[in-house]
């Protein structure tokens, strides 16, 4: 395929699962071709008009704000500016389509996407939506009948869109994120602090930490860490839980330091390849980006899904790989309670952990940004 340039507008946002794979799509479509234009629109005061210029790409913002649904005077007042902000970003949407005159519009979820992807769907340009979850979001699933392609990452996905205009393609994901190398497991093991030898667990409850997850180690070590023989635990609990966590810490070490000195706790881990590498198990949430990598890494995965999120779509993801026995999942309700006896169990047992870790491997679904710029090309007239 000839990858010409191409003046390409994707929107949406919110959330950084979605504003990752947007830059995903967006670096891949620049390596395609550097001479690409790429023009971002997202909500105004929300984190992609601060992530997507770090990114290196210019980014237009709406006045567009989301339904609330707890009850609240607050969330009452936002509820009724809504389809007032609606229809003044479908007119803001309008001016900038015809001002940067795009070949093809990408929505990769949020309602950031919606009025943009309704403008241009109504105005005749070409339009791609990226689904991350097994659970489509309320955004996507309004505007699958007026777009072209939809791309998916898990199957069974015609209960949400048309079939005819679905394409399997995975999320885009980093491209460091890889099956580990003898040589990338020490390297991982030499910056983050673990023993050689030993097993390691990797806790990791995204960027800002899970309280769930956090509660469920608090838990376990104030027990007296029960279990943990040759184990070296490594814990993402959060920038926001850190000072708490660090507290916690200090105040058990002075209990049982030889344990605690087999627990490394940070708020963010910086290099998640080597974290990958150096886990024999890994616990995460289970959003739609770190469900695709740790199929790509080939990890065998105790997955809690948050309760907090639309839908429950976290469940969906998990649940996907749970019924191919590629990953294990507990409840958040029940995690306090399992999370803990759950992992140190299965890092007893290395023939479980090697069918979970083939099963995730055969789940990955490699170079999802490419895929979707080659249905992107496919758009253009």
């Amino acid at each position: 395929m000839e990858y010409k340039s191409l003046r390409i507008m994707i929107s949406g946002g919110g959330t950084g699962g979605h504003i990752f794979p947007a830059v995903s799509i967006a670096n891949k479509l620049k390596e395609l071709n550097p001479q690409t234009e790429i023009l971002f629109v997202g909500a105004e005061g929300k984190m992609e008009m601060e992530k997507v210029p770090a990114a290196g790409y210019r980014i237009v913002g709406l006045p567009i704000v989301g339904l609330q649904r707890q009850l609240s005077l607050k969330n009452i007042v936002n509820d009724i500016q809504v389809p007032f902000k609606v229809v003044s970003s479908i007119f803001k949407a309008k001016k900038i389509l015809r001002e940067f005159k795009p070949q093809v519009v990408v929505g990769v979820g949020g309602y950031a996407s919606a009025p943009l992807l309704w403008a241009a769907s109504g105005m005749g340009i070409p339009c791609l939506i990226q689904e991350q979850n097994g659970f489509a979001g309320l955004t996507n699933r309004k505007l699958g009948n007026r777009v072209q392609k939809i791309c998916v990452a898990y199957e069974g996905m015609e209960r949400f869109f048309p079939a005819d205009k679905i394409v399997m393609t995975g999320n885009p994901i980093r491209s460091i994120i890889v099956p580990a190398t003898p040589e990338m497991k020490a390297e991982g093991e030499k910056e983050y602090g673990l023993t050689p030898g030993k097993k390691h667990l990797f806790i990791v409850g995204g960027s800002l930490g899970s309280g769930r997850m956090n509660q469920s180690m608090k838990k376990w070590i104030a027990d007296g860490c029960p279990g943990m023989e040759g184990v070296d635990v490594l814990w993402q609990c959060g920038r926001y839980y850190k000072s708490g966590i660090d507290a916690f810490m200090e105040e058990q070490k002075a209990r049982n330091p030889e344990a605690l000195s087999a627990i490394r706790h940070s708020d963010f881990i910086g290099r998640m390849d080597l974290a990958y590498a150096a886990a024999d198990v890994v616990i995460s949430r289970a959003g739609a980006s770190s469900v695709s990598e740790l199929c790509a890494a080939h990890k065998a995965t105790i997955f809690i899904p948050s309760p907090n999120v639309a839908e429950d779509h976290q469940t969906h993801n998990a649940m996907a790989l749970v019924k191919r026995d590629a990953a294990l999942l507990i409840r958040d309700a029940e995690a306090v309670e399992k999370m803990m006896p759950a992992a140190l169990e299965l890092l007893k047992d290395p023939a479980r952990i090697a069918t979970l870790e083939e099963n995730a491997g055969k789940m990955a679904l490699p170079d999802a940004a490419g895929k979707i710029a080659d249905e992107i090309y496919s758009l253009v007239k």
